[in-house]
């Protein structure tokens, strides 16, 4: 039997924010979503550090939900994933879904960047949102994009 793959990942709370789940939480998203062992650090920061972020690196001057820095690949993962606490909550607010699940949801898709997936084409977009859906499922949490199946 093939064991898991391994996962060492740093946490780092950089913001005010309230309500964050815990360093646990975090490690079992990651952990389930994981297809090759991976050295990962996931930031948690304020609006002020993702806007600089996501400007210095993607030329984009507004903070983002989830930024992914994935800085090798297979066979083994290393990189950093940030999530935006104040974009996460105005998001998780506005969709109406819990903030637990929302973490969640982002936590999986920076490591399936990580992972070399991307959005950028419909194919690849389909495949990466079907294996966040799938991974959401099997964590105890609603498909993130049930609404948007459910309009086609």
């Amino acid at each position: 039997m093939a064991s898991s793959p391994r996962l060492d990942m740093a946490v780092q709370y950089a913001t005010e924010s309230e309500d964050l789940p815990s360093e646990k939480q975090f490690r079992k998203w990651a952990r389930a979503t994981l297809r090759v062992d991976t050295e990962a650090t996931l930031r948690i920061v304020d609006e002020e550090e993702g806007r600089m972020l996501n400007r210095d690196y993607r030329g984009k001057d507004y903070a983002t939900n989830v930024l992914t820095f994935p800085l090798t690949e297979e066979p083994w993962l290393i990189g950093d994933i940030i999530l935006c606490a104040p974009v996460v909550e105005k998001e998780a607010r506005e969709q109406g879904i819990s903030l637990e699940a929302h973490y969640a949801h982002l936590t999986i898709h920076g490591i399936l960047h990580m992972h070399g997936y991307d959005h950028e084409e419909e194919a690849q977009a389909e495949l990466m949102e079907s294996i966040e859906s799938a991974t959401m499922t099997q964590l105890g949490y609603s498909d993130p994009y049930l609404s948007e199946k459910q309009k086609h």
